[in-house]
């Protein structure tokens, strides 16, 4: 087969992951000549006319993933149906991306001999950043893993910050390794805007509504701040994720909705929109890969706030376009939003600072060429 049909897989475990991650990586690969096969869970799909047609240019084939399951019946099913996938499709490359999909895709890649296994872990996930007495004796079990499956000569792995390269080095070595920082932003869809109008000073954080993304600790710091009479509207985009161990409960959420310390926007695709009405970016994580939302926050020039840990602080250079404060300390947050909330020369010299940095180190396109040589790699 001719370089220029080369077939190229992604395994994801959702199809919106894959729209809102990898979308312009594949349309970008297909123009280059690659047959596309997105191998995911397709039951939901995007809400989006644009997006849909997008996908018209590739091959869907559904996988029923569950993210954090551990059923070892269910888990064996997915294994056999993803073997099955790789020798009927017969791929030149695989892209795997998280944590369930470079494990099972892994072995079940290396036993259908597919020539390259390119594979990509955007944080250290859950089992990472959550104390529990599961976590502690997965993570052993991964590692181990991770010796096995990810040395092979024919496999990549793409880290996108240098706190996960250092931890994994050890592992499946340096030269398996590239560092590419995060799935890359559109810098003409995310652009800077002038401030708001304020007061109130509005501070967003987009994500995911997970424990590990440091949610307790925004909820906490707005109470504090909301007791001080700083005039700061904390709002919060994004859903529960009932799949993640480490989501909020619906319970919770319902709780928190009673008082007034916070707006919940709910889940939104309008992000760039989102920050446009907002003054300040927010994500009190506990660790990250490379956070998609602060790439977009930074590249439509707003401040940002988050904390001093990998991934988060690849981001933000304290006092220059943003502020870190440690995890896990609402205080912590509720200083540091205050701060931006009382100078606003600040948020403003931050903003501008935060777009340069997205410009020069985040921009998409470099992102899809570094992306695009790892799969024309000879192994």
């Amino acid at each position: 087969m001719s370089e220029q049909t080369k077939k190229l897989v992604f395994l994801v475990t959702e199809l919106g992951y894959f729209c809102s991650h990898r979308l312009n990586l594949a349309l970008a690969a297909k123009q280059a000549g690659f047959e596309i096969t997105v191998v995911t869970n397709c039951t939901q799909r995007p809400n989006s006319p644009a997006i849909e047609a997008q996908l018209n240019g590739f091959s869907l084939y559904h996988l029923p993933f569950h993210r954090s399951r551990l059923n070892p019946i269910a888990e064996v099913q997915t294994l056999w149906q993803l073997w099955r996938a790789y020798r009927r499709l017969r791929p030149d490359i695989v892209h795997q991306v998280a944590l369930k999909p470079v494990i099972y895709g892994t072995l079940c890649a290396r036993l259908a001999r597919v020539p390259r296994i390119v594979n990509a872990l955007g944080g250290m996930g859950y089992l990472f950043t959550h104390r529990s007495v599961r976590s502690t004796i997965i993570k052993p079990l991964m590692a181990l893993a991770f010796r096995i499956l990810l040395t092979h000569r024919r496999c990549a792995l793409i880290l996108q910050n240098p706190d996960d390269v250092e931890l994994m080095t050890p592992l499946v070595g340096r030269d398996k390794i590239q560092l590419i920082r995060g799935s890359g932003i559109d810098l003409n869809t995310f652009y800077p805007t002038e401030e708001p109008p304020s007061p109130p000073v509005k501070a967003v954080m987009v994500s995911r509504l997970l424990w590990s993304k440091g949610i307790g600790e925004l909820v906490e710091a707005a109470s504090l701040l909301k007791q001080e009479g700083v005039p700061l509207e904390i709002q919060v985009a994004g859903d529960l994720d009932p799949q993640n161990p480490a989501s909020v409960s619906p319970e919770t959420l319902s709780a928190w909705k009673e008082e007034n310390g916070v707006i919940w926007l709910g889940a939104r695709t309008d992000i760039a929109e989102v920050y446009h009405q907002a003054h300040i970016a927010v994500l009190p994580s506990y660790r990250e890969g490379l956070p998609k939302s602060l790439l977009e926050a930074a590249a439509c020039g707003k401040p940002i706030v988050t904390t001093d840990v990998p991934g988060c602080r690849e981001v933000v250079i304290s006092g220059e376009n943003g502020l870190l404060v440690p995890p896990r300390n609402g205080i912590a947050l509720a200083k540091a939003l205050r701060t931006l909330v009382e100078y606003p020369e600040l948020r403003v010299r931050m903003g501008k600072l935060s777009r340069r940095k997205a410009e020069q180190e985040f921009d998409e396109k470099k992102v899809i060429e570094q992306t695009l040589a790892i799969y024309h790699e000879k192994r």
